[in-house]
């Protein structure tokens, strides 16, 4: 009892000090309050229903089932827009903070909202080695589901509630051998603009199959995928190797992402001259001493944990657990995790409360308020910006000067001369890297709106493009400079998207939706 009265009298003494100080500064200055009392409890009821639903699911084996009636559903709410004159674009009604990009969609209050409830994992082709699932189905479910089956998929994006990586985009660092998300999906089906369902694939309506990448919901309805699966393996023998020197980083990074014998290449860049590069090999055996399961919550965070061997300057080796390399840096949220909660790190917390984190991205974003969305817009970048390997040096150094953001995340991958909005300048295939920039930026001259309309006109002149998840401050005519829109505007033209849906650079970039 004396417990119970204790917990009250602190939480009295919160709530009071919360009322001097006001709600507002609180949530502004002392964020981690809020996140810890009320959204990282929050976030583990979220996770134990979908849990518990995606559980329920597979046992009543009812995704399949079900899942013809809800695209019907989809189609029918099509027709309607049809029939009451389709005045407004349509999009998804998905609320905006529910996703994972910072964005701020605002288009969902003028636009038609079509309710697409697909969140399940449908079918798994262990024949043709092929999983298909509805479009809501995140990394974590995926990888829940398929791992204990021997199963995985080639490319698996790190964060566990991560969507939407068909019509946006997704990376791993399997991505040197195997492509973007969108290169490890075999079929698309999607609800269009007149009701009708189609399956494209690259024999079957191949122009739409190439199209929808990147396109951000503005050709049709994706109501299911069929993802390519690879056998998974128990353990990831990771190799961490501190290299210093930017011209050494470069060329040592190059050098493990064109070595097809790396299951796995990721670089994480703490300073202009100081990185550590890491390469994985997936494995059924392990040495019982190095393994090291990251992703137990006590553990240190993966970030931190990797900077021990740049502190150390030596290099180590270790056996992760395939789901826990897998989803590395979903404790954390990269690093970003350490601006919220400054204290997340320690080893206390880590103990006490680390198995709360991390706090879902979708409740930080539907809780931010105006002040904190405006303080991370001005203050804040979260952006990947996907150059061709070769320009990785004058990158880095560009990030440097108008950002100054660290750690850096460095991920190889190979983009193949495919029809659509992103493929290489030549008529090969070409490396290219993703580097990740999180943080708040440490330049002196840093202002939102210049410093990255500069970094869009580099990554353009390099022939480059930027994740579209993230703020873009493009014109239409440089949005298109950098990416290719034909193939996207014929089809658009050919379905009559032109009145169903927005155009792309409409949806995402903040000149035309302010």
């Amino acid at each position: 009892m004396s417990a119970v009265w204790s917990l009250g009298a602190g939480l009295l003494l919160l709530l009071l000090w919360v009322r001097h100080r006001g709600l507002e500064a609180v949530l502004v200055h002392h964020r981690w309050i809020f996140v810890c009392f009320f959204l990282m409890p929050l976030s583990i009821l979220f996770d134990v229903y979908y849990q518990l639903r995606a559980w329920a699911v597979r046992r009543m084996h009812s995704a399949p089932r079900l899942h013809g009636q809800r695209v019907r559903h989809i189609q029918e709410q099509v027709r309607e827009w049809k029939e009451e004159g389709g005045r407004r674009y349509m999009c998804t009604g998905r609320p905006g903070w529910l996703t994972v990009s910072l964005r701020v969609g605002k288009y969902k209050k003028t636009h038609k909202n079509i309710m697409i409830n697909l969140m399940d994992v449908l079918e798994v082709d262990s024949e043709r080695q092929v999983v298909r699932v509805e479009p809501l189905v995140t990394m974590g479910q995926l990888t829940a589901y398929l791992n204990p089956m021997g199963w995985t998929i080639p490319v698996v994006p790190e964060l566990d509630d991560l969507t939407g990586l068909i019509m946006g985009t997704g990376i791993e660092s399997s991505s040197h051998i195997y492509g973007l998300f969108q290169h490890t999906c075999m079929a698309y089906e999607l609800v269009l603009a007149d009701g009708s369902l189609v399956r494209c694939s690259p024999t079957e309506n191949s122009d739409l199959f190439y199209a929808v990448p990147w396109s951000c919901g503005t050709l049709g309805f994706l109501v299911a995928a069929e993802i390519k699966m690879i056998p998974a393996k128990k353990y990831i023998r990771l190799h961490y190797e501190p290299v210093r020197g930017l011209r050494s980083i470069c060329e040592k990074f190059t050098e493990e992402s064109k070595n097809k014998e790396n299951s796995f290449v990721e670089g994480l860049v703490y300073s202009l001259e100081e990185a550590v590069i890491m390469t994985g090999v997936l494995t059924d055996e392990a040495e019982p001493s190095k393994i090291n399961r990251i992703g137990n919550y006590y553990k240190p965070w993966f970030f931190k944990h990797v900077e021990k061997y740049l502190k150390a300057n030596k290099t180590g080796i270790e056996y992760i657990p395939s789901r826990h390399y897998y989803h590395r840096h979903t404790r954390s949220i990269f690093w970003e995790l350490q601006d919220i909660i400054p204290f997340g790190n320690n080893p206390v917390f880590r103990y006490l409360f680390g198995w709360m984190v991390p706090p879902k991205i979708s409740l930080l974003k539907l809780t931010q308020g105006e002040a904190i969305r405006k303080l991370y817009e001005q203050h804040h970048v979260v952006q990947d910006m996907l150059v061709p390997m070769k320009s990785l040096e004058k990158s880095i150094q560009t990030f440097h000067v108008d950002l100054n953001v660290y750690p850096l995340w460095l991920c190889p991958f190979l983009l193949p001369n495919n029809p659509g909005m992103v493929h290489p300048k030549g008529d090969e295939t070409e490396l290219y890297v993703d580097i990740g920039a999180y943080g708040e930026p440490k330049t002196k001259q840093f202002e939102a709106r210049a410093s990255m309309r500069q970094m869009e006109k580099f990554v353009r002149s390099v022939h480059g493009f930027q994740m579209l998840y993230a703020d873009c401050y493009m014109t239409r005519e440089e949005f298109w400079d950098m990416f290719d829109g034909s193939l996207y505007h014929s089809l658009r033209e050919q379905m009559n998207c032109k009145d169903a849906f927005p155009e792309v650079y409409d949806k995402i970039c903040k000149a035309a939706r302010h």
